[in-house]
């Protein structure tokens, strides 16, 4: 009799301790990066670019995660919505959408530029794909006006969409020579570490928003 008494409260005992299991027992969310060169690893060598970087400091602090690479280097706003089905496969949790630096280093019209993200993240959102968008400014050298115009559509985009956003993807490291390349345009190892700490405490709030919840 006391066997028959205790079964009940073994399974009891078990069933609970399975239930508070930390979250190593759940799915890793799948992110996918969407983006230009700046999250392709531009003449960054292997684990150095912005994905993989950013993979590493969320499994750090306790998220099961798996971010993809669905960079492409040169790619624009329209080459994005050209191909984000096929970037993003289904299965996929959240996308981190960063795209427009491309447009604006060639003058694409900011209004055209701010339809092919629009048209991305409706694309998305009409798969139930959680977004967030990345910011970007335009460069200097296209002067105030493009700057006024193109520099906005971000913000407006978060707000109309109802999707995270962090400002400046390249806050920190633009104009800092000791972060990018030769070239000036482009982060190195350093300056992806740099974007990674300065994005990390949104990324995660977005993480959190889709069930990622860390240890």
């Amino acid at each position: 009799m006391r066997l028959k008494a205790t079964v009940p409260i073994v399974f009891a005992f078990l069933a609970a301790l399975v239930a508070a299991l930390p979250s190593k027992a759940r799915e890793p969310v799948n992110l996918v990066v969407l983006g230009d060169s700046l999250v392709a690893g531009y003449e960054l060598g292997p684990a150095e670019d912005y994905p993989a970087q950013l993979e590493a400091a969320l499994t750090e602090a306790g998220y099961q995660v798996a971010v993809a690479n669905a960079g492409v280097s040169g790619d624009t706003t329209s080459g994005g919505l050209a191909r984000v089905n096929w970037s993003v496969p289904d299965g996929t949790d959240g996308v981190i959408l960063e795209l427009g630096a491309n447009d604006a280093l060639r003058g694409v019209a900011p209004q055209k530029a701010k339809e092919n993200l629009a048209a991305i993240i409706e694309s998305l959102q009409g798969r139930d794909i959680p977004v967030m968008l990345m910011g970007m400014m335009a460069p200097p050298n296209m002067g105030a006006d493009y700057a006024d115009a193109f520099n906005p559509i971000y913000e407006a985009l978060a707000e109309q969409y109802g999707v995270p956003l962090y400002p400046f993807f390249l806050d920190g490291v633009a104009a800092n020579a000791d972060l990018q390349l030769s070239d000036g345009m482009h982060p190195n190892a350093k300056g992806v570490e740099v974007m990674v700490e300065k994005t990390l405490s949104a990324v995660e709030a977005f993480v959190d928003t889709i069930g990622g919840q860390a240890n």
